[in-house]
């Protein structure tokens, strides 16, 4: 094979993109984080700006977004398991288009206030903790598993560049319009997106015998619970998403309040965080095979607690308005390294009828601290300071990377599992028993 020009990049012969199924979920993941970076500035800057949101309303407007995952998660993962994903991943895409578009009519109609903004996070968590979850899903019928970590960092890397155009964009948008109605824009990508997905030709035979509900909730607890990489890495990664949440619902506020930053200024100064989720991301792969997937992710822990704790310190002044978009570039590159290899990794080693449940059963696991984590970190901004939440935020990250380094069932990854037969064959079973009594 010869190499070939796609999207105005010539690919190796063995290039993922050349393959046009997975080229065409590519493009979806591309244009949909285009409108979610609308919405990742205009939603909470409405909050912050338009409705003057305390600190505490911010980290409820957070919070409020990740309770759907406590709530619908670990249910969600035993339907995943007897559906067809896909169907499901393309009607959350409309779903988070009808909840963002109501902001702006809202707006419209001089009944935006901050509850209705807690609504629609809450609508966009639910529908994310359902088709998310079929979203990285349907990845694994697409793509080898001993090419997934090739496959989420060109993932990222379509995020990446979302994050690269999209921040100034948003930004400038949001000056144009207004945030509310600069919504309406990542209303019209998840439309595209989902035209993209729709019909999207994907070979999936969902297990015809079904264990009752609670049986199979309990096996998908039980099955991570006793797998040890994957306990591990939602310990970690769940006590990252503390750090990480209470350092969001803040940052915000520290770049508009503490730094007198501009809406467009803002918009502005997150490209720095797509060009350090591009640059992760278009080494990412390399960087996996050099350390392995566990160092790597070790690596996530540390970049992001330094960047953080950087900014608590920063001056307000012009070097302020650069180190919160320095935080932004490092933050990048961390989560980069971390949810690459923390994907691939707890994919890699669960077999195809049992990921729904370990897909939503690690999402509970790591999101059940990410609301806490809102709110520490409104309640640290709004009665002890903007800073001391960010500086929570970054020695506690730290700790985590240094903790983290001392379990050797993290560091001594340094290649990609292979699914072991003894977790493959229970499921053959099963799926080989409802095959014979659905035959004729």
């Amino acid at each position: 094979m010869t190499r070939r020009r796609v999207f105005g990049f010539m690919l190796s012969p063995t290039d993922l993109l050349r393959d046009a199924t997975y080229r065409r979920l590519w493009s979806s993941i591309l244009i949909s984080s285009l409108g979610g970076q609308i919405t990742l500035l205009a939603l909470p800057l409405t909050a912050a700006v338009l409705l003057h949101a305390s600190p505490t309303q911010m980290g409820l407007l957070t919070a409020m977004e990740i309770v759907p995952f406590v709530l619908f998660s670990l249910p969600a993962g035993v339907w995943l398991d007897r559906v067809r994903k896909l169907p499901v991943y393309l009607a959350g895409e409309l779903c988070i288009c009808v909840a963002v578009a109501t902001v702006p009519v809202a707006w419209w109609l001089g009944r935006l206030a901050i509850v209705w903004l807690y609504v629609v996070a809450f609508v966009i968590g639910a529908v994310n903790t359902v088709a998310g979850s079929a979203a990285q899903i349907v990845l694994t019928q697409i793509v080898p598993r001993e090419r997934l970590v090739e496959a989420h960092a060109k993932n990222a890397l379509a995020s990446s560049a979302a994050e690269v155009a999209g921040p100034g964009a948003a930004g400038a948008l949001i000056k144009i319009t207004g945030a509310p109605l600069a919504l309406i824009a990542d209303a019209i990508m998840l439309l595209l997106s989902a035209s993209i997905l729709r019909g999207l030709r994907i070979h999936e035979t969902p297990a015809t015998r079904h264990e009752p509900f609670w049986p199979a909730l309990h096996a998908g607890l039980r099955f991570v619970r006793e797998h040890a990489l994957l306990l591990t890495m939602a310990s970690c990664v769940g006590a990252w998403e503390i750090c990480s949440n209470a350092a969001q619902v803040v940052q915000i506020l520290f770049a508009t309040r503490e730094l007198g930053m501009s809406e467009r200024a803002v918009g502005f100064a997150y490209v720095a965080l797509g060009a350090g989720t591009i640059g992760a991301s278009a080494i990412g792969h390399r960087v996996a095979q050099w350390w392995g997937p566990g160092p790597t992710m070790l690596a996530g822990f540390g970049i992001c607690g330094c960047a953080w704790l950087m900014l608590s310190l920063a001056p307000a002044d012009r070097i302020g308005v650069m180190a919160f978009a320095l935080m932004l570039f490092l933050y990048g590159i961390g989560a980069v390294f971390i949810f690459v290899n923390f994907l691939s990794l707890r994919q890699a080693v669960t077999p195809g009828p049992m990921l729904g449940r370990m897909t939503s059963t690690m999402r509970f696991l790591i999101l059940i601290p990410a609301g806490p984590g809102a709110l520490i970190g409104g309640a640290l901004g709004e009665h002890l300071g903007l800073r001391f939440a960010l500086g929570f935020a970054g020695f506690t990250a730290i700790f985590i990377a240094l903790v983290a380094a001392w379990l050797p069932v993290i560091r001594s990854v340094k290649t990609l599992p292979a699914l072991k037969a003894e977790a493959v064959t229970p499921y053959c079973a099963e799926d080989n028993e409802g095959a014979q009594a659905g035959a004729p």
